[in-house]
C-alpha cells in the first residue's frame, strides 16, 4: 500500500471524480488518491492520513468553496504543515486571492478551470519532485 498521498479538495463532486481519475491514470498505484468536498472536511483528512502515517505529498484545493476559501485553507495548512505542496485550482480566484497564499501559504502553483491533462501532470509531476 502506498503511504503517500495527493489530496483534492473541491465542493463540486464531478471536478474531484476527474482530478482523481487523472490522477491514477498518470502516477497508478504509487500514491493514495484522497477527496474532500469542503476546506474542512480537507483538514479532516489531512489529520486521519497522518495519524495513519502516511505522507501529504500535495494538495490540490479549488479556491471557490462554500465555507473556506482556498486561499484561507492553504493558509491553515502551512502553519500546520509546511512541507505539503499547495497547488489552487480555480475558474474564478482573484488574484489577490492567488498573491495571499503566495505570500502566506508558499502556493507552489494555480491551475485554471479547465485544466488539461497533460498541464496536471507536469504541474504535479513538478510538485512531487520539490517534495522527494
Amino acid at each position: 500500500m502506498a503511504n503517500a498521498a495527493i489530496l483534492c479538495v473541491d465542493d463540486e463532486s464531478i471536478i474531484l471524480e476527474s482530478l482523481n481519475e487523472q490522477l491514477e491514470k498518470y502516477f497508478g498505484p504509487d500514491y493514495l488518491y484522497e477527496a474532500a468536498e469542503s476546506a474542512e472536511e480537507g483538514l479532516e483528512i489531512i489529520e486521519e492520513l497522518l495519524k495513519d502515517e502516511i505522507k501529504i505529498l500535495i494538495i490540490v484545493a479549488d479556491w471557490l468553496m462554500p465555507g473556506m476559501n482556498g486561499d484561507e485553507f492553504f493558509i491553515k495548512v502551512q502553519k500546520k504543515y509546511p512541507s505539503i505542496v499547495k497547488i489552487m485550482l480555480t475558474g474564478q480566484a482573484n488574484e489577490e486571492a492567488i498573491n495571499r497564499a503566495k505570500e502566506h501559504a508558499d502556493l507552489f502553483a494555480v491551475l485554471y478551470k479547465p485544466w488539461s491533462e497533460d498541464e496536471l501532470f507536469n504541474i504535479i509531476k513538478s510538485g512531487l519532485s520539490k517534495n522527494e
